[in-house]
């Protein structure tokens, strides 16, 4: 299936783009589209997952609802959702 992946702030400078479209698995979670991120951007590894689960402070949502709220690293995914990573923002 293919997914739209989409990129904020510091992670679209690693990816070099806005979006882009990533095949997965049928079976393919959350956690699985995060490990593969941080296998492909070098820039990206280590900063996604911790302790088997999203990292403090990174966001993710799934069709716009942030998957911790869901099934976090075990979300599933479906053909043609989106999956947008937030990178920690501080500020005041």
């Amino acid at each position: 299936m293919e997914l739209e992946l989409r990129f904020f702030a510091t992670f679209r400078e690693v990816v070099g783009q806005k979006s882009i479209y990533w095949r997965v698995d049928d079976d393919a979670t959350v956690g699985d589209v995060l490990e593969s991120l941080e296998a492909e951007y070098d820039g990206l590894a280590g900063r996604l997952i911790e302790d088997g689960e999203v990292k403090p402070h990174v966001n993710v949502l799934k069709n716009g609802r942030e998957v911790v709220h869901l099934e976090g690293m075990a979300t599933t995914l479906d053909d043609g959702d989106a999956v947008s990573v937030f990178p920690p923002v501080a500020g005041g």
